[in-house]
């Protein structure tokens, strides 16, 4: 009767785990202090050479180290650190800071309440930045029949519009602009704007807001 892995005595779940996960993580680790070190040097306008003399390492080996080939040992690191003249926790800064995704099926955005709700506006969020200076929002904006026009929106920051259904006019600082299918609008934000007039309906159009956080 054949074993069955994950049932295997002794393990306790562990066969359980996926069995690449540590070694994914050791080649994230070394391609981040790679890119690290291959930075600083590049800073100092060090040459391949230059490092590795000052770190006690051959040019080969720097090399590897800075392509994520290898990984390099404590005492290589303290080296490196040494030789860039920064901090030993300065190489492993590009793998400590944090990377976020937001993923959303189709339909699936979080519906929320914004300033055009109130004009039948309906807003679906599709993701947003995390612990980020500059805070990106992308929404997915429907006009059906019910909503009305609302040309005086004005806030902080940037923001790009994307249609991909209906046509309207969208008003912009005192300017108008025909937006259908595939047309794309990116403007400072803190003029007036908004839909002016709806000329096929449904209207959808992807709105990305970027502006500095702690700005509201």
């Amino acid at each position: 009767m054949a074993t069955d892995r994950k049932s295997a005595p002794g393990g306790d779940g562990a066969l359980d785990q996926d069995p690449h996960a540590i070694h994914d993580d050791a080649r994230d680790l070394e391609a981040a202090i790679g890119s690290q070190v291959r930075m600083q040097r590049k800073k100092l306008s060090m040459t391949v050479g230059e490092l590795a003399s000052e770190a006690g390492l051959s040019a080969g080996m720097l090399s590897k180290i800075e392509n994520g080939h290898t990984s390099p040992s404590l005492t290589s690191l303290k080296n490196l650190a040494r030789g860039l003249n920064v901090p030993f926790t300065a190489l492993f800064q590009r793998f400590e800071e944090q990377r976020n995704a937001s993923h959303v099926k189709s339909g699936e955005g979080l519906k929320i309440e914004r300033r055009g709700t109130r004009a039948g506006h309906q807003y679906a969020l599709l993701g947003h930045s995390v612990h980020k200076q500059v805070a990106v929002e992308p929404y997915m904006i429907t006009l059906t029949h019910e909503s009305e026009v609302f040309p005086l929106f004005q806030h902080d920051g940037q923001e790009f519009l994307y249609v991909v259904e209906g046509a309207m006019d969208y008003h912009h600082g005192g300017r108008s602009y025909r937006m259908e299918p595939g047309d794309s609008l990116f403007f400072d934000a803190d003029a007036p704007h908004g839909p002016e007039t709806l000329h096929d309906l449904p209207v959808r159009f992807l709105s990305v807001i970027v502006y500095p956080r702690g700005v509201e």
